[in-house]
């Protein structure tokens, strides 16, 4: 195995990765994932004991025991560009080799269980405000794999070039499935459903402040684009990203999105909290 240089991987003088600030025996191979830092309190609250808690940056990380069970929760921050970041350090944190500086032998190669815990817009009028939904296919509107040999499905591929068609946008989206296995697990009672990841909150979610979006009628675009019997129900910042690199660095990845907004219906929940509250208690029982 290669040797990776100072320069590709970075620790810190504690000799924990750059951003993270963790050293591999802090993370469980079972990780929650959510954007807001004050959420992994929110889901570490309902440990039986907490052992790790670490933070830098926008990056908190709390690993303990639930039931028995050892998990780590680490927040994203938002947008795929974080998730780059996190998703490239949790996998060095279990598959390179600290001291060598080498990737672990194939046989060796550890796959973590990371699920996400986010919240979301629906774009679907008859996807209700306070359902959780599991993201089936994820379609990113961002460029974070035009960096990386990404191997889609001809069936991922054609949903991308349709909606590349039906947007007019000059670029091609990417499309990932996530976890079977996961959703299975996790997300048996819940709705499932397609997702768009967006590289913004605004112009790329069809929301208008002062600035026009250049693409009209987004949202309705959005709402009534089908491939086939895929149809997109909501949309948020980040699967897209967590289910490439979870495929590209051979991991099991599911998103759970808590729907606090519906955009055909211009509602919001006003027991979004509650709503989000009830979703991590489900993700902990069934992780």
């Amino acid at each position: 195995m290669a040797r990776i240089p100072e320069s590709e991987l970075i620790f810190n003088a504690d000799g924990s990765i750059y951003h993270l600030n963790l050293l591999p025996e802090q993370i469980s191979d079972t990780i929650i994932t959510v954007g807001d830092q004050d959420r992994v309190a929110k889901v570490s609250q309902h440990f039986d004991s907490l052992e790790v808690q670490v933070a830098k940056r926008e990056f908190v990380t709390h690993t303990g025991y639930y039931k028995g069970k050892r998990i780590s929760v680490v927040s994203t921050g938002i947008g795929t560009d974080n998730i780059d970041i996190v998703f490239n350090e949790l996998d060095a944190l279990v598959n390179i080799d600290f001291v060598s500086r080498e990737s672990v032998a194939p046989e060796d190669h550890i796959s973590l269980k990371i699920v996400r815990i986010g919240t979301s817009g629906a774009l679907q009028q008859d996807v209700p405000l306070g359902s959780h939904l599991a993201t089936e296919y994820a379609v990113g509107l961002d460029t974070l794999m035009q960096f990386y040999p990404l191997v889609e499905t001809g069936y991922e591929t054609e949903i991308a070039v349709q909606l590349q068609l039906a947007l007019g946008i000059g670029f091609l989206p990417y499309c990932v499935k996530g976890s079977d296995l996961l959703r299975e697990q996790i997300a048996f009672d819940m709705v499932h459903g397609h997702t768009f990841t967006c590289p913004g909150f605004y112009g790329p979610q069809g929301r208008q402040l002062r600035l026009q979006p250049k693409v009209q009628d987004l949202i309705q675009k959005l709402s009534a684009f089908q491939y086939e019997n895929v149809q997109f129900t909501n949309f948020e910042m980040e699967t897209a990203g967590i289910y490439s690199l979870g495929r590209l660095l051979g991991h099991e990845v599911l998103s759970l999105n808590a729907i606090v907004a519906n955009r055909i219906s211009n509602t919001f929940a006003d027991n979004a909290e509650q709503v989000i509250d009830d979703l991590i208690i489900k993700v902990l029982d069934r992780i």
